[in-house]
């Protein structure tokens, strides 16, 4: 059963984000962006490499600051936190790397209960990793039975398959208990069956907790199929912002020829 939307809002305001680009020149991975994400919407970024999508999403998460312009999140504005405010935004925003970010040689349940860390003081963390509570254990085996894999909860992660790596991976962002759950390209790994099951499995577990979806994909079957809205990046800058069926062939051509010349 789906819950109301209980997600973070998001607002950029003029964002640019620059970057050296080698010899002195600086390149612009955004270049005034302007959008607002509501709270419990489902959005796909879209476009090419380099597009400026990575770059995004990690401002939405608070890991990249912007050179110009504001990222708010639930009306606060990133660059004018403290340290400490800044942290607990971003324990509040859930993401899912392309490279999934887990540790190889610990357990599931390991990797699964450090996504809580963010939360936690040193000592707290310490004894999560280590020794974890008869609660820890439980709470990280009811998100891996949600994702479909119960059985892996004392399994070494480096022994599961690229698509169980995927769900521990998404296991660790919801048991941050977020308000907003961010992914970067997370089926760029899998065939295009258990990509088609996972972004699914992200759209079921937004739908039900409420939560906030922006997620980057390479696929654009899927981020029609999957997402009601879609935010088209070329040259970090917005190419559209429109629902699928407002989006032609034509402009999905455009997205990337231009990009590609």
């Amino acid at each position: 059963m789906s819950q109301p939307p209980t997600g973070s809002r998001f607002v950029l305001e003029g964002v640019v984000v620059r970057h050296d680009g080698g010899g002195g020149a600086p390149i612009n991975a955004l270049d005034g962006v302007a959008l607002a994400i509501e709270p419990g919407e489902a959005v796909a970024l879209v476009g090419p490499s380099g597009s400026g999508k990575t770059t995004l999403l990690s401002l939405l998460n608070g890991s990249t600051r912007p050179s110009a312009g504001r990222i708010l999140v639930d009306g606060s504005d990133l660059t004018e936190l403290s340290p400490r405010q800044l942290r607990l935004v971003r324990a509040s925003i859930g993401t899912v790397h392309q490279d999934l970010a887990l540790v190889p040689n610990l357990r599931v349940s390991q990797n699964v209960l450090s996504g809580r860390l963010g939360r936690l003081g040193f000592l707290a963390s310490v004894r999560t990793m280590l020794w974890p509570s008869a609660e820890d254990l439980r709470s990280a085996h009811a998100l891996l039975e949600r994702v479909g894999i119960p059985e892996k909860l004392f399994e070494r992660t480096d022994r599961l398959s690229g698509g169980e790596r995927q769900r521990v991976a998404i296991a660790r962002a919801l048991h941050q208990q977020p308000a907003a759950l961010l992914a970067d390209e997370p089926v760029s790994s899998v065939d295009p069956a258990r990509a088609r099951d996972a972004v699914g499995l992200l759209r079921e577990l937004s739908r039900e907790r409420g939560l906030t979806l922006v997620v980057s994909l390479h696929n654009l079957d899927l981020a029609r199929s999957f997402f009601p809205r879609l935010i088209g990046l070329r040259g970090g800058r917005v190419a559209f912002d429109a629902p699928p069926a407002e989006v032609d062939e034509a402009a999905f051509e455009a997205l990337y020829e231009l990009a590609d010349g």
